[in-house]
């Protein structure tokens, strides 16, 4: 594979295969999400593949999606990531967000959609062009095997790297709910700028709503992200 984009791109994922490979992990990388849904229903079945990357409510295919994996050394998937492509060449992330935001609820809770709600920040209202969406990022740790190695943090550095790579976005965006932001995920994937009650997800029946945080990125701090070596990442 021939990385294209950065300058240093080939000795990122270079370097990141050579991480992978003392963790003892394989990634693969694909555009068909029924096969991925099928992989989730087999690896991951209590968390089903969510509203934004479900194949028969977007239309999802090389051009405009990608999902990766990790596979441990018995074959069981470990970890998930998927980008997908938002044409905002005429809206802003705020504006398409204040319309749909209810299609990036988070799979599990009984959410009440009519008392939900997005409030957009400064950094929303200025994302704009071919937005990338950040979403299904998962880790088996039920062992505790890949705990504070420092491997979520290269993980984050490759799917940015294929994100540049295959769909070449202006900004990348995700939500983080608050109480993991507050433990250092969205740093450890490399996030730069992150917007506060972004968004609440009311649920049924139940008074404390659940809050998340927007993260994102331009091309700019994807570029200097990606002149951090991998090897300083990682315990």
């Amino acid at each position: 594979m021939t990385i294209q984009g950065f300058n240093n791109g080939e000795q990122i994922f270079a370097t990141a295969m050579q991480i992978f490979n003392q963790f003892d992990i394989t990634i693969e990388i694909g555009s068909d999400f029924n096969k991925y849904r099928r992989l989730l229903l087999e690896h991951r079945p209590q968390q089903p593949l969510g509203p934004p990357f479900d194949p028969n409510i977007h239309q999802l295919n090389a051009k405009n999606a990608f999902w990766l994996i990790a596979k441990g050394p018995d074959g069981a998937v470990t970890h998930t990531q998927t980008m997908r492509v938002l044409d905002l060449k005429l809206f802003s992330l705020a504006d398409h967000l204040r319309e749909s935001f209810r299609g990036f609820t988070p799979v599990g809770p009984d959410i009440d959609l009519a008392a939900s709600r997005y409030r957009a920040g400064p950094g929303a209202q200025k994302i704009c062009g071919t937005v990338c969406y950040h979403g299904e990022l998962w880790m088996d740790d039920r062992l505790g095997a890949y705990r504070g190695s420092g491997l979520s943090a290269v993980l984050g550095r490759f799917a940015f790297l294929i994100c540049v790579k295959q769909l070449s976005p202006d900004y990348v965006f995700g939500f983080v709910a608050r109480p993991v932001i507050f433990k250092g995920l969205a740093e450890r994937l490399g996030y730069m700028h992150s917007e506060p009650a972004s968004i609440r997800w009311r649920l049924h029946n139940k008074d404390r709503a659940l809050e998340g945080f927007m993260v994102w990125m331009a091309r700019d701090d994807l570029q200097f992200m990606m002149t951090i070596p991998l090897v300083d990442l990682v315990a």
